[in-house]
């Protein structure tokens, strides 16, 4: 009796210990997202907006691709949209925070709201581009 317990105490603690893992690796290549896309937003936004968004989602897409090819090759569909979704609160999050930090408007990530199209553009390529990678299996 005591085994099995001590088995299901080691097993609980395994899901949290890959969960934990699960979700910081999340965070890191969203992280090198987030990093080239600021980069990108900040070099070219103002010279051309559409262009940059172009190499934004190009980013995004590629890093998306490196997160499900070497992370999860057997995801499923749910988790690849599950991780979108994270990526898309992160980005919202830290646009939040870096402007109560700076005391102006910081849309590095999502783009300016004056141009919703772009910006619209931006929040579904952080959402899906995770989807993209997944192999069907049926």
């Amino acid at each position: 009796m005591i085994s099995m317990t001590q088995s299901i105490d080691r097993q609980a603690a395994q899901r949290k210990h890959n969960a934990a893992t699960r979700a910081a690796v999340i965070v890191v290549f969203w992280g090198v997202a987030a990093l080239l896309v600021a980069v990108a937003n900040r070099s070219m936004y103002a010279t051309s907006p559409v262009i940059c968004v172009a190499i934004e989602v190009v980013f995004i897409v590629a890093v998306a691709g490196m997160y499900v090819r070497l992370v999860m090759p057997a995801s499923t569909l749910d988790h690849a949209l599950l991780v979108g979704t994270t990526w898309v609160l992160l980005g919202i999050a830290t646009e939040i925070a870096m402007t109560a930090n700076q005391g102006r408007q910081w849309t590095a990530l999502i783009g300016p709201p004056a141009n919703g199209g772009l910006r619209c553009v931006i929040l579904i390529a952080w959402i899906i581009a995770p989807a993209l990678f997944v192999r069907s299996r049926e």
